[in-house]
């Protein structure tokens, strides 16, 4: 049962119990008929004042949408995100309680549909969802997010972030020919996380925060999720922050790809949002044909590696192996930071594999931490550009995360952390994590100087990452991103 107090204003009783009812039991699959019937019923509340024409910031990026999903003084749709996490738990059947052998969940493999077309097609104002986490309430939960200084902790942020996209994915879903009383078969993974954008607000820890968001693009096995953050001030809501995640459409024994429902879009505003998370997916195919492990960097990427290198040369001795650290300049090798971390049960998913948004508060704050230690004065987070999980990793394993700024330009810097599995038996590291970070202080910052090929590919890459995250790159900015900074001024949750 849910205790969680939600102001409606004028939403009429029915829409009362279909958001926040007494319980969040996961509404049965077999009522998709009534669910319809409830969404249609309540559409002129719902997508009522629909603004098709979007302001656009500087640099080219979509500031927020304003469809009214929800109108009223609404305070949040599914209660707490530990009302959250434990409805996902439901949904999914897992155990309570932690054992090193997994419950089976082959026997919903059956259930997993087996085309798209088996699948109703859903709009974004399906997934639409938003919870709380109650700072002003709960103390003991406080305590966790609270940092030294007395902000937020935004490692945390990141956790609970990563979480709600998985809860977004499962309001997105939805089978009708599942049986009463089954569990859902699927399994969802975060794949990466596109963007996050970060306004010059500061959290702080004793005011509560809302996570919101909706499905924004859908493939066949994959689904695209917007997710922004608000903090109350003085009685409104204020921006945090809005991230883009990719997620992946696993069956339920996580073994092989399975469809999800299409994503239908609405009206010409939730069209706009779906072209762009197309154009993302293009991006990346992009991204990923040019990736430096695959294709050697462009002419003038090869120039300025050649620049750096004879400016690192002692011209006087007429060799290539007298270096020198021209003024100005820090090696890239000096600017690094490494740490250990233990995973264990506590910081375990529903399948019994880290949870990614464990690894998303470790990387961020040993990001931080040599953010602080280059710049020698407290940084500013602007951007996540690109985290990317590339292989799951068990419970109980001991990671090695290695942060190096690899790029400077002015008052920014960009940070990479490599999360690696170490097998102290063997000695062995397989990178399992990949996250970037755009940082920025108020003087000048010294200029990397790579002694390396190696870190001169790392030089070029975060190159392309800063560029990308500050919108410099115009080829490459999300001009139809979904965003929230709309939804900063007003209680009114808006898209």
């Amino acid at each position: 049962m849910i205790a969680t107090r939600v102001r409606f204003g004028g939403l009429p009783n029915i829409v009362h119990r279909q958001f926040c009812s007494g319980s969040l039991q996961p509404i049965r699959y077999g009522m998709a008929q009534h669910q319809r019937t409830l969404n249609v019923a309540t559409a002129s509340a719902l997508i009522s004042d629909t603004k098709t024409t979007l302001p656009v910031s500087s640099r080219g990026h979509r500031m927020f949408s304003s469809i009214n999903y929800l109108r009223g003084d609404l305070e949040c749709t599914a209660g707490t995100m530990n009302d959250v996490k434990q409805t996902i738990i439901q949904k999914l059947g897992i155990e309570v309680g932690y054992t090193p052998f997994v419950s089976t969940r082959e026997h919903l493999v059956k259930y997993v549909p087996q085309s798209v077309s088996a699948l109703p097609p859903r709009s974004m104002q399906d997934s639409f969802t938003s919870a709380i986490i109650p700072l002003t309430t709960d103390k003991i939960l406080k305590d966790k997010y609270v940092g030294f200084m007395g902000n937020v902790r935004v490692g945390r942020l990141m956790e609970d972030m990563d979480m709600f996209a998985v809860w977004v994915v499962h309001k997105h879903v939805l089978v009708p020919d599942l049986p009463e009383g089954v569990s859902l078969p699927y399994t969802f993974v975060t794949v990466l996380v596109d963007k996050i954008d970060f306004t010059d607000l500061v959290p702080t820890h004793d005011a509560d925060i809302r996570l919101s968001g909706h499905v924004s693009w859908v493939g066949r096995t994959s689904v695209e999720v917007v997710v922004w953050m608000e903090q109350k001030l003085h009685g409104k809501w204020r921006k945090l922050t809005r991230a883009l995640f990719l997620m992946a459409a696993r069956d339920a024994t996580n073994t092989k790809a399975a469809f999800i429902n299409p994503l239908v879009p609405a009206n010409e505003e939730e069209k706009t949002i779906f072209d762009g998370g197309e154009s993302r997916k293009k991006r990346r195919i992009q991204m990923q044909q040019e990736d430096l492990l695959k294709t050697e960097p462009n002419d003038f990427e090869q120039r300025m590696v050649h620049e750096l290198f004879v400016k690192s040369i002692d011209t006087k001795s007429k060799a290539f192996n007298k270096r020198i650290l021209p003024p100005g300049y820090v090696w890239m090798e000096d600017a690094t930071m490494a740490n250990i971390v233990f995973s264990h049960p506590e910081d375990r998913n529903a399948h019994n594999k880290v949870f990614g948004g464990f690894l998303m508060r470790n990387a961020l704050e040993l990001s931080w931490a040599l953010a602080y230690n280059f710049a020698k004065r407290r940084p500013k987070l602007e951007h996540i550009s690109d985290i990317s999980f590339h292989h799951p990793v068990d419970v109980s394993s001991m990671l090695n995360m290695q942060a190096h700024v690899i790029f400077t330009d002015l008052h920014y810097m960009e940070i990479v952390v490599l999360a690696d599995v170490y097998d102290a038996v063997t000695g062995q590291q397989t990178t399992t994590n990949s996250f970037y970070y755009t940082y920025s202080v108020a003087e000048r910052l010294p200029k990397i100087m790579p002694k390396t090929y190696h870190e001169a590919m790392y030089y070029l890459d975060g190159r392309r990452k800063f560029r990308y995250a500050m919108g410099i790159d115009a080829g490459n900015s999300n001009a139809a991103a979904p965003s929230a900074a709309g939804a900063t001024e007003t209680t009114k949750s808006k898209l």
